[in-house]
């Protein structure tokens, strides 16, 4: 807002300013708060005249928005005037600043904001978010679906055990909280629960009144600027322009809606200045002299009209006449229907005035409309600073700060009603920017933003419906939206219809631009007393069938016949989307509201509009009884809105059905096009349209998919039902049969010719004719069924077809579209019905890591009752669905044992129907379907061409089904009276039960000339007498069911009408007789003789095998017959099925009973045996072919798998020692044989040699897994507050990291990398999956790896491939050390050698220097490997020396990496050896060839014998004062090594292969060493009386005979010995920490000593099984230490154990003790000389870490969720929009965020290599699933967060709560401390940093 100016800036715009009362020269200079001081006393006096008038000049000066905009849009002379002021921003920064001090009236502000929120009464939450903000739906506590919480009302509230999820929000919306119009006021927070207005005071009138008067003057400055800034150019102002004046205005209106946020006092205020129509007029007037407030008035207007839009008082100020309101035409694009092709966006809605009539094929529509929608259309008039506020927001295109300014204000009572009826004012205008939007998607969601929290509200709906005609205004829009893109449909008549439909290809259809204007109509239609309204108008009714209309027969397919269609269009998306949302959703909300009797009168409207809107479409498109061949609409929205209203009548309105139906013929044309959909489905599952592409398939499973089923072939289905039960059930089956194409195919004869249908397309349209007919008999989902019967019955189908999670089988369940319609998901019934039929799986593991959701299952009893393949066919929308159903039902009763074969879908009693329907059942009694069933019983008998199984089973259903279904007959039956109802001698009557046993002698049947049946000569019966006979016993005529369709038709037309004198046209149509086309017909006379019971014995006979196979059972047992126990749901095959219905039939009359006893009297003859044709006979070879390849493929499978198998148990199974690595040790053959390796690529076997070696194949990893050990018990917790914290410096890795740096501050640092071991964080870890190959064969395989193009999951440059065998993920190869695989065995013999000589010998042969023997294959794949293993890790976790590549280094790094190897095997055991047993890895391992590898080079590094350790430990030195001064820095004192480290310095310093004898003397050397320093931190860790006392106990014990083998004795030597220096001096007070309260005890001192000392013997005891392939004893856990001593050689072999056991029993001196002793205590104290504190930290080491855990996570995912969602980064200080969490150390880090990206390294990749050296689990905050980065790739790794049905939930879609599934995190963890992320998780993919 402009700033400061005098009069002066004015004037300089030219134009005259308005006197001003003079202020004090100074005036705007003065402090600001004494002005506004100053004028808020003026105002409070009585007479305030002056003072208002000093304070509208005062505003009329700061805040003239004349400049700075002007200056923004670059106008002259204003950015000149402007100059002054420091450009805009610092003018409305200026003004800003003077309206708070205004409103504050001289107080500071912040005071006043806090005054004014004190009398907030507002008792609504009422807080506004947008898009992407997490919000939460209660749908237990909601009254409107649309009800939402903010998460903190939500929390605050009690929802413990609703139904309530967390979701994003896509469009924005508002919190619910406290208004009890929304939600029920039980789900209130504790905030709002309480009406709190009464205790409020009232607010002081002092404190706003600056507020009332400078407010008006504000929001006119932004109107102002609104106008200044809208140029409306030529075209469509460019987004750029409006979004700097909107960046422009930002601060004012965040200063408004700060305003907002100041609670209820201060926005009744706002209201009554956003509504007040005076202050309006008064300000915006443009009248009066201020130039510069005309312009902004003219620039409104501009804007007003160029929008189309008139402003009422137009003429009075333009001179110009326009029309007004009343009269004006209806040019102004209202309807004239917009031109413009698909691409082209009108720009503005004036160039409709002329726009040329139509292109291309649009045709214009132009509907006949009355004033009232035009008045709706193009009228505005504003009257308030609200209305126009909200214009210039729409013309804006709904800014989001303008948005949630205008939301903010709703908690206003009354500003919520004037917003709702400007809204609605404007409605008409919205849509119409909308249209021409570029943004329409961000539009869209902004609209429905505001508009849902206003339609929500039934009250608020009601009023604006009574007051604005909102209903009126919808349907209107929806109209117009939809006439702008009508094209002429082509469905029937394509020249002369007169239909249009909308064209699913425009871009208003295609984006779904719709959907804000038909969501808000739904909304609406939800409330009741607006749906009454809306159904009580008939003119209402009428447009909106109008309406409807649009859509009948929208994005018709025409069947492609010769070449494939080009391109595929997409538009059928488009069309369904349109019919559910436009049309079907509507429906079911209107649906909603009639469902009492009382409401019958709203149902009869509609089927009566409806019906008159059909009767238009009829003639509109010409048609009259048969469809247009080859084309289909799946379209029918105004069949269905007939259909559901029907349902509803009869179902829950007791209407009358025939009062609401039509007459015939209209019954016979609405039948129709439905039929023609079934058909058409057939077709396409036929594979008949496939030239025209994937998308008609598309269509066909969309149709029948569960969120569109019920609102599309539902509503079908039943129409047909409806029709059939009221029609001639002559014509109904002949009409099915005919749309099917498959009328030709029933005849007698055994060849025939069929015109319309390809012959391979014959069996499968039959099958789909059969099955239409099947389910239109026995579906009654709209005929009877109660809607949980319903719901049961899908649910049992869906179910059946597979096993199903929770959230997938809610998504199957087709519930009604509208959310008020009753079954909620997840809703008691829901739940109630689930618990009775199925049984729920809990998640499992599959051994191969995949992961199980939570599943359920059918019950047994559902399979064995319920399963209905009726449903199932219904319900799939694959085919191979129907097929896995009836497996599992095979399955299960192969299981439970009621049916061994193979048996078929089982029949089901259905529920009764309703009386209404009866006349279905007619359909069963009608001679045309007898003469169908017959024909194909005898067809299935005689073996013609072209049925199936699956015929016969349908063509036996429905005979049962007419058995069911039938009326009870007299036995002797009445000749039936009146006319005959089907023209034919076929079956005397139409009760199925009779004509069953009607025989049927001869037939007539016209058959190509080529046919079998003409050949024969015909029977020698042929005299005329016999002819005479034969006429009496009814030899049928043919029988079409073409002609009988017509014939029927023509009746019921003629009978139908009174004008009988309209003779329909007869459709001759050349498609059932293609002239020329066919070879001639000539008629043939077969002898059947049979009839349909002497048929269906005949098929049990032949479906038995045997002859005479049946025997009527009540033959045996009349019990049968008297009462038959004829269960409900029947198992069995197809003999079980004619057994079935022989005893219904029976049962049914005994007429029926005699000829089944006499047929199975006579002993049928054999069926003849057929004369096979030349065509037959190819397809017989062919089948033979067929069965003899599938033979020859099962012999061959059955041989591969074999094969498998072998290759499994040779490849996998730990206990087959064959082809082991580490070879099992036989005793029994001393002979040398050499092992021997085979490779897996050449399949070669042969020892490995120096110029080929073998290598295995390995995975190197570096890990840091060991690292995260840590020395408490109690687990680490994901921090959830912020209090939480993780420190960590208790980590294994940490506490080493810190050692070696005190070590390296004090001492030699060469001496310092001997003393240690690295490798706890970024070890290199070597696994193997037991396979070997030729390096050189290995070469080739990764040169072809790298010519193969195929993408692959792993990178070939980075040397990874997967083993050729079992394709498991490596990236190296370990060459196998030529040599004995039982090399040991000679040096295992023990031998007698005294300790002394083999000390000797082991320091000789270290000092051997090693050398690489020559430069063979063998040595240069040692030093590549070697290589690998190097740079597996990053470089700081291989250089440690102060002095970079020292050759210290790379000896610490080669003996780190064998410790590292060997401690994670240690863990993978569970940290002890208790369990023994050869290596659980036992075939797998490959330590023995990696310590080949690393002894070859770390041999290469001879230690100076000066240095060796080696003498420390097994010499004496003379004179240890002068070692110690003739060094500048000393070497690290023994006492302070790590014994671990000095084995494997050892052990890989000796030449290999090693002595058995040698092994054992350096660990019993090293041993010493060890206990001794157990004994020194234990002497550190007593306190001074308790060493004192030890020192006595151990000096009297003092004995020569075992004193070196007593720790008493021992200890209390040792503490002498360190007494001399200054250990244990300085122990002050804080020292105190160290020292254990309880005294310590003989028997918790031996504890403490062996626990020191067992990781060194475990590894050792690795070591030794590794090295010598011995395997480990097992024992328990306390004996553990001594198995392992014994196991070692430790201890004696004649040792008793005695209790207690004596760790000091192992020690075995190689030099006296109390020297030795003496000798190592010297080096410490000369240390602690001069630093007793680091002396005493370095002795104590922590030996006992327990195994390494990922944090603990907290039972409920929601207390992660809502602590991380929000957290704002460390590193960035934003809050991410990926947040995630490392589960390895709780890093908090921005997935893929650009924020925290360092050199080209996104965060949790950076964190992956410095937390886990490469190998990061994260856990994504806003998705629930753990995602694992490995090096360069990185896989999904599945949730361990689950919701109480055992499903993840991922990206949270679903918001429901979510556990912890310990299992699953078990399995993460295991995966991790295995390192065996590769192996399992198959999909990785590259990451490229960017994670």
């Amino acid at each position: 807002m402009a700033a400061a100016a005098a009069a002066a800036a004015a004037a300089a715009v030219g134009g005259p300013q308005q006197p001003q009362p003079e202020l004090p020269a100074p005036g705007l200079a003065l402090d600001k708060a004494a002005t506004a001081a100053h004028l808020k006393a003026a105002l409070s006096r009585p007479d305030n005249r002056a003072g208002a008038e000093e304070l509208q000049a005062l505003l009329e000066r700061v805040l003239s928005a004349e400049r700075p905009l002007a200056a923004a849009a670059g106008g002259e002379e204003a950015a000149a005037a402007a100059g002054g002021a420091g450009g805009p921003g610092a003018a409305e920064e200026e003004a800003l600043e003077w309206c708070k001090c205004l409103l504050a009236g001289g107080s500071g502000y912040d005071e006043f904001c806090a005054a004014v929120r004190a009398y907030d009464p507002a008792a609504l939450c009422g807080l506004v978010w947008t898009a992407n903000f997490v919000a939460y739906r209660c749908r237990t506590c909601g009254i409107s679906p649309c009800m939402s919480l903010c998460a903190e009302c939500f929390h605050q509230g009690d929802h413990t055990g609703h139904d309530f999820n967390m979701f994003r929000s896509q469009a924005g919306g508002a919190c619910d909280c406290g208004d009890s119009n929304v939600m029920r006021e039980s789900g209130f927070c504790k905030r709002h629960q309480i009406k709190s207005s009464s205790n409020i005071p009232c607010v002081p009138k002092d404190l706003l009144m600056m507020s009332e008067f400078v407010l008006p003057r504000f929001i006119f400055c932004l109107i102002q600027y609104l106008r200044e800034g809208y140029n409306e150019p030529a075209d469509v102002p460019s987004e750029k322009d409006l979004n700097k004046v909107l960046q422009l205005l930002e601060p004012q209106i965040s200063f408004l809606e700060d305003l907002t946020k100041m609670g209820g006092a201060m926005r009744s205020v706002l209201t009554q200045v956003l509504t007040n129509q005076q202050n309006y007029k008064d300000l915006t007037s443009g009248l009066g002299e201020n130039t510069y407030a005309k312009k902004s008035h003219e620039k409104y207007l501009i804007a007003l009209k160029s929008s189309g839009l008139t402003y009422p008082e137009d003429k009075l100020i333009y001179g110009m006449q326009e029309p007004s309101a009343g009269t004006s035409t209806l040019a102004v694009q209202g309807f004239a229907g917009a031109t413009g092709t698909l691409g082209q966006v009108d720009s503005s809605d004036e160039e409709d005035q002329d726009g040329s009539q139509g292109l291309g094929k649009r045709k214009r529509v132009k509907l006949s409309s009355g004033t009232k929608d035009q008045s709706i259309m193009d009228v505005l008039k504003h009257k308030s600073f609200l209305e126009e506020l909200l214009f210039w927001t729409i013309k804006y295109e709904f800014p989001q700060k303008m948005v949630t300014f205008l939301l903010n204000m709703l908690p206003d009572q009354e500003y919520k009603v004037a917003f709702t009826k400007t809204f609605v004012q404007h409605y008409a205008f919205i849509m119409k920017t909308l249209k021409k939007s570029h943004e329409s998607d961000t539009m869209s969601n902004r609209i429905v933003h505001i508009s849902v929290q206003l339609f929500s509200n039934e009250e608020l709906a009601r009023q604006v419906t009574e007051e604005c005609q909102l209903l009126d205004i919808m349907v209107t829009v929806l109209l117009y939206m939809m006439e702008s893109c009508l094209i002429k449909s082509e469905l029937q008549d394509e020249e002369n219809s007169l239909h249009v439909v909308v064209n699913c290809g425009e871009a208003l259809l295609k984006n779904n631009t719709y959907w804000p204007l038909v969501s808000d109509f739904i909304n609406i239609l939800s409330h009741q007393s607006v749906a009454k309204r809306f159904l009580e108008d008939h003119g209402l009714l009428v447009t909106w069938m109008n309406f409807v209309s649009f859509f009948q027969g929208m994005n018709l397919n025409k069947r492609e016949l010769n070449e494939h269609v080009e391109f595929e269009s997409q538009t059928y998306y488009a069309a369904f989307a349109a019919e559910l949302e436009a049309c079907a959703q509507p429906m079911w909300g209107l649906l909603s509201h009639c469902k009492v009797r009382e409401t019958q009168e709203y149902t009869r409207n509609v089927v009566r509009y409806c019906l008159e809107a059909l009767q238009d479409w009829f003639d509109a498109i010409n048609f009259v009884d048969e469809p247009a061949p080859n084309q289909v609409s799946f379209h029918l929205p105004l069949h269905r809105y007939y259909a559901m209203f029907l349902s509803k009548a009869v179902k829950c309105q007791e209407l009358d059905l025939d009062s609401v139906l039509p007459d015939q013929e209209m019954l016979m044309k609405l039948m129709i096009h439905p039929l023609q959909i079934q058909a058409s489905l057939a077709e396409i599952h036929s594979n008949m349209w496939v030239r025209n592409g994937l998308q008609i398939k598309g269509q066909a499973m969309t149709y029948v998919q569960s969120h569109f089923c019920n609102s599309m072939i539902d509503p079908d289905i039943y129409l047909l039902q409806v029709c059939a039960s009221r029609l001639d059930p002559d014509y109904v089956i002949s009409s099915v049969f005919e749309r099917f194409k498959v009328v030709d195919l029933l005849t007698m004869a055994s060849q025939h010719q069929n015109i319309v249908l390809d012959a391979e397309h014959e069996r499968s349209m039959l099958e789909g004719a059969l099955t239409f007919l099947v389910i239109l008999l026995s579906l009654r989902l709209h005929l009877g069924m109660s809607d949980d019967e319903i719901l049961r019955a899908e649910m049992v189908a869906q179910l059946c077809m597979n096993d199903r999670t929770h959230s997938s089988l809610l998504d199957l369940i087709p519930e009604n579209p509208n959310p008020k319609s009753g079954i909620i998901p997840g809703s008691y019934s829901f739940e109630s019905v689930l618990s009775t039929v199925a049984d729920f799986k809990a998640p499992v593991f599959e051994p191969g890591g995949s992961m199980q959701q939570g599943m359920y299952t059918p019950k047994g009893e559902v399979w064995d009752q319920e399963f209905d393949p009726v449903m199932v066919i219904l319900r799939t929308v694959y085919r191979r669905d129907v097929q896995s159903a009836m497996d599992r039902y095979t399955a299960f009763l192969k299981q439970s044992g009621k049916f061994s074969g193979n048996p078929w879908p089982p029949y089901k009693k259905r529920t009764p129907l309703h009386p209404s329907y009866k006349g279905l059942m007619r359909l069963l009694h009608c001679k045309t379907l007898h003469i169908v069933l017959f024909t194909l019983l005898y067809k299935i008998l005689m073996d013609h061409q072209n049925l199936s199984e699956h015929v016969l089973c349908m063509v036996l259903y429905l005979i049962e089904l007419g058995l069911e279904n039938s009326e009870e007959e007299s036995d002797e039956e009445a000749p039936v009276g009146g006319p005959e109802r089907c023209h034919d001698s076929w079956f005397p009557g139409s009760n199925l039960v009779s004509n069953m046993r009607h025989f049927i002698n001869y037939v007539r049947v016209r058959v190509p000339e080529t046919a079998p049946e003409v050949k024969r000569d015909s029977p020698a019966s042929t005299s005329s007498d016999s002819l005479g006979s034969l006429q009496n016993s009814g030899t049928a005529q043919v029988f079409s069911l073409v002609a009988e369709r017509r014939r029927k038709f023509q009746e019921i037309i003629n009978r139908s009408s009174s004008e009988a004198n309209q003779v329909v046209r007869p459709k001759t149509s050349s498609k059932w007789c293609a002239p020329g086309s066919a070879p001639q017909l000539t008629t043939a006379i077969l002898e059947i003789k049979e009839s349909i019971l002497s048929l269906l014995i005949k098929l049990h006979h032949k479906l038995s095998g045997k002859q005479n196979s049946y025997y009527p059972p009540w033959l045996d047992d009349i019990e049968i017959l008297i009462q038959p126990e004829i269960p409900k749901y029947s198992h069995g095959d197809g003999i079980t099925a004619v057994e079935r219905i022989l005893l219904k039939a029976a049962l049914q009359s005994r007429m029926n009973q005699r000829l089944i006893e006499e047929i199975c009297r006579k002993v049928t003859p054999p069926v003849p045996p057929k004369k096979i044709t030349a065509a037959e006979k190819k397809t017989l070879d062919k089948e033979e072919r067929r069965q003899k390849a599938r033979e020859r493929q099962q012999k061959l499978l059955a041989e591969f798998a074999s094969r498998q198998k072998s290759f499994m148990e040779t490849a996998m199974d730990v206990d087959s020692p064959e082809t082991d690595i580490p070879m099992e040790i036989t005793t029994a053959e001393p002979q040398v044989s050499e092992a021997v390796y085979d490779c897996v690529i050449c399949g070669q076997s042969g020892p490995s040699s120096e110029d080929r070696p073998t290598g295995l194949v390995v995975l190197l990893q570096a890990s840091s897994v060991l690292g995260q050990c840590r020395d408490s018990i109690e687990p680490k917790k994901l921090p959830i507050t912020e209090e939480e914290q993780i420190y960590p410096w208790d980590t294994c890795a940490a506490v080493h990291d810190v050692r070696l740096s005190l070590l390296q501050r004090y001492f030699k640092d060469s001496s310092c990398l001997l003393a240690v071991s690295v490798g706890w964080e970024g070890g290199v870890y070597v696994q193997t999956c037991g396979h070997t190959l030729h390096i050189d064969c290995h070469k080739s395989y990764m040169e072809s790896l790298r010519n193969d193009q195929v993408l692959q999951g792993f990178s070939v440059d980075k040397g990874e491939f997967t083993c050729p065998l079992c394709r498991q993920f490596a990236n190296s190869v370990l060459p196998c050390y030529p040599g004995s695989s039982v090399e040991n065995n000679l040096w295992q013999r023990p031998s007698n050698r005294s300790m002394q000589d083999l000390i000797k010998e082991v320091e000789e042969l270290q000092g051997r220097p090693g050398v690489f023997t020559s430069e063979t294959n063998l040595s240069k794949e040692m030093e590549s490997v070697m290589k690998d293993i190097k740079n597996t890790t990053q470089k700081k976790y291989r250089d440690y020396s102060k002095t970079p590549s020292s050759p210290d280094n790379d000896f610490l790094f080669m003996y780190s990496v064998a410790r590292t190897n060997l401690e994670l095997e240690l863990i993978h055991r569970g940290g002890n050896l208790c369990s023994g047993g050869a290596s659980t890895a036992g075939k797998r391992s490959c330590l023995n060839q990696l310590f080949h590898v690393l002894a070859l080079h770390m041999r290469l590094y001879s230690i100076d014998s000066e240095y060796n350790p080696w003498r420390k430990l097994t010499q004496l030195i003379e004179d240890m004062n002068s070692q110690l001064r003739n060094e500048e820095q000393l070497e690290v004192p023994v006492l302070y090594h790590d014994v671990t480290s000095l084995l494997l310095i050892q052990i890989l310093t000796m030449p290999h292969p090693l002595h058995k004898d040698h092994f054992t003397c350096i660990v019993k050397v090293l041993f010493t060493l060890l206990y001794t320093q157990a004994l020194a931190a234990l002497s550190v860790k007593c306190s001074e009386e308790d060493r004192s006392a030890w020192k006595h106990v151990g000096a009297l014990k003092k004995n020569p005979c075992d004193a070196e083998k007593s720790y008493e004795v021992l200890l209390s030597f040792v503490i002498s010995e360190l007494s001399k220096g200054k250990l244990y001096h300085e122990e002050g007070t804080q020292e105190c920490a160290m020292v254990s309260p309880i005294a310590w005890s003989p028997e918790s001192m031996e504890r403490y000593l062996q626990d020191f000392c067992l990781p060194f013997l475990r590894i050792t005891s690795l070591l030794q099984h590794h090295l010598f392939g011995e395997d480990l004893p097992s024992c328990q856990e306390e004996e553990e230490f001594s198995v392992l001593a014994s196991c070692l050689g430790l201890l004696p072999a004649f040792y008793q154990t005695e209790h207690p056991f004596i760790s000091a029993s192992c020690l075995n001196w190689p030099v006296p003790a109390f020297d030795i002793i003496s000798q190592w205590c010297f080096e410490i104290n000369s240390f602690t000389e001069r630093h007793a504190e680091q002396g005493k930290a370095l002795l104590i080491q922590e030996s006992r870490w327990k195994l390494p855990h990922l944090l603990q996570l907290p039972e409920n995912y929601n207390t992660i969720f809502q602590y991380y969602h929000r957290k704002t980064c460390s590193v960035c200080t934003k809050v991410p929009k990926d947040p995630a969490v490392c589960l390895v150390c709780g890093t908090f880090v921005c997935l893929k965020g650009l924020c925290c990206k360092q050199q080209s390294y996104c965060e949790c990749v950076l964190h992956s290599q410095n937390c886990g050296a490469g190998t990061g689990i994260f856990l994504l905050i806003n998705a629930s699933v753990i995602i694992i980065i490995r090096g360069h790739r990185f896989c999904l790794w599945g949730s361990v967060y689950l919701d109480a049905h055992g499903e993840e939930d991922r990206d949270l879609r679903r918001g429901k709560p979510l556990y912890i599934c310990k299992e699953r995190y078990k399995v993460l963890e295991q995966q991790w401390i295995s390192h065996t992320f590769d192996h399992i998780n198959k999909r990785w993919g590259p990451h490229y940093n960017g994670l």
